[in-house]
């Protein structure tokens, strides 16, 4: 049971029906936001406290909040479905709950309970359900931002005594405007996402600050993404900026980097894992070289390959360049070069989520 509460005050001018019905239409992705918040408290004295659902607006930080100097800050990224009758559904949100609990824990920061995370997220979706894009309407959703900031006023490396938690939701269309096809990934070797004994496994901002350069590098070399390698011998693949990487190979094994604790451990990811039992495939995790996957593409043995995470949901990838050198894996001939399995996966996913098929594992949490 929920210890926080979160009465709600109406937006005293929410967005006309017809913005609404605008936005909906052509809602991008982490453009526009529905019209209330989720906010709580958190002191060292009073513990969690003040939960509310107040207007979308700015928050008031003083120029000496800890997180603008300290990057003390983490943060979730879940989706809520509209389903055929109606109702209102997230996918696995006490998986989210957990790992923010995890990240929290390794940046310092106080634990929220798994009942007051889904309670908060429920308070906020249950006011804004009119946010929630219609059943049907392409691969829509509403999709939550949950995160906790040190927002206590003080310069000092110390863990702060005052966080602000706060819930924001987004209507979100597909994460990639251009469709379902195969993204190009550049290696970065002059970068690292992150290294051992940092904050890897932790959904933190620091993590996708670092990837940015080695994103810009990749751009620079007409790539969509970069592979980040480890850290220490710039030999083993761990993960794109913000999505997790699968290699499917001939053989039916279908193969992503083990948790070493510098890769974030993706709810998507874990899914798959599952889904890929249920699909006669052969899911291992374990450490990969950036050398498996070129002699795989170079000898047909590597079938597919994909991206996967909240926002983009499973992504194929085709081409994989690095300085001197390029490889491709899949037939552009043949689904736009996307993998008959990636697509398979993707499809599963997809119709748990939105209700069109059955939920064997229990997934999916009713919110409104």
């Amino acid at each position: 049971m929920s210890t926080l509460q979160f009465p709600v005050t109406a937006h005293p001018s929410p967005a006309t029906e017809d913005r609404r019905r605008e936005i909906l239409a052509n809602p991008g992705f982490g453009k526009q936001f529905t019209d209330h918040m989720a906010l709580a408290t958190w002191t060292a004295e009073a513990g969690w406290h003040d939960g509310k659902i107040a207007p979308y607006g700015p928050l008031s930080i003083d120029p000496a909040a800890a997180v603008l100097h300290y990057a003390q800050e983490v943060f979730e990224g879940l989706k809520a479905f509209r389903h055929e009758d109606g109702s209102v559904w997230a996918f696995r949100p006490e998986a989210n709950a957990r790992r923010m609990s995890r990240s929290a824990h390794r940046l310092a920061l106080p634990t929220l309970s798994e009942e007051d995370f889904i309670f908060s997220v429920r308070a906020l979706v249950a006011e804004d359900v009119e946010w929630v894009p219609d059943y049907g309407t392409g691969e829509t959703s509403l999709y939550l931002r949950p995160f906790m900031f040190a927002s206590e006023a003080f310069l000092g490396v110390r863990p702060a005594n005052e966080i602000t938690y706060c819930v924001i939701a987004s209507p979100a269309g597909a994460y990639f405007a251009g469709g379902m096809k195969p993204v190009s990934l550049w290696v970065s070797t002059d970068y690292a996402r992150a290294g051992s004994g940092g904050t890897g496994a932790a959904k933190c901002g620091g993590n996708y600050a670092s990837s940015l350069a080695g994103q810009l590098e990749g751009i620079g070399h007409g790539c969509d993404q970069a592979v980040f390698l480890d850290s220490e011998t710039h030999t083993y693949i761990e993960e794109l900026g913000g999505m997790n990487l699968f290699l499917l190979f001939s053989d039916g094994r279908l193969v992503t980097p083990e948790l070493t604790g510098s890769i974030l451990e993706g709810v998507t990811r874990d899914s798959i894992l599952e889904l890929a039992k249920d699909m006669g495939l052969q899911p291992e995790e374990r450490r990969i070289t950036i050398q498996e996957w070129k002699d795989g593409a170079a000898s047909g043995e590597l079938a597919e390959v994909f991206a996967c995470g909240t926002a983009a949901v499973v992504t194929p990838v085709g081409r994989l360049v690095w300085e001197g050198g390029e490889c491709t894996v899949g037939d552009p001939d043949v689904n736009g070069g996307a993998g008959a399995t990636t697509l398979d996966i993707r499809r599963r996913l997809l119709d748990i989520q939105y209700g069109r098929a059955e939920d064997p594992h229990g997934w999916m949490t009713r919110l409104v």
